[in-house]
């Protein structure tokens, strides 16, 4: 006897765009290891950060970089809880 050959078709989720412009999270080696880094898109940014890199401040509406340890001894929860708002120039030329 044949297959009933339905397709089953899956609920549609519309494209989310906003994280499309900000960028996607990714793993970066600097000479002190690994670092995620996720983009901010201006939109997004919504508080008052301090950059560690220059010491000034991420002001709301601001694109940016939050980074937190990749590679830390202490595990992914810990890592997290380290993670930092910088601005972009700062993130790239730290060493």
């Amino acid at each position: 006897m044949p297959r009933n050959r339905r397709h089953r078709r899956e609920e549609h989720v519309p494209l989310d765009t906003e994280r499309l412009r900000a960028g996607w999270r990714r793993v970066v080696t600097k000479r002190d290891g690994q670092w995620h880094v996720q983009p901010i898109s201006g939109e997004r940014a919504v508080k008052v950060y301090t950059c560690p890199g220059c010491g000034g401040e991420v002001t709301p509406g601001t694109p940016h970089l939050v980074a937190w340890r990749a590679d830390g001894i202490l595990g992914a929860e810990d890592d997290l809880a380290g993670r930092r708002h910088w601005h972009r120039r700062c993130w790239e030329i730290r060493a």
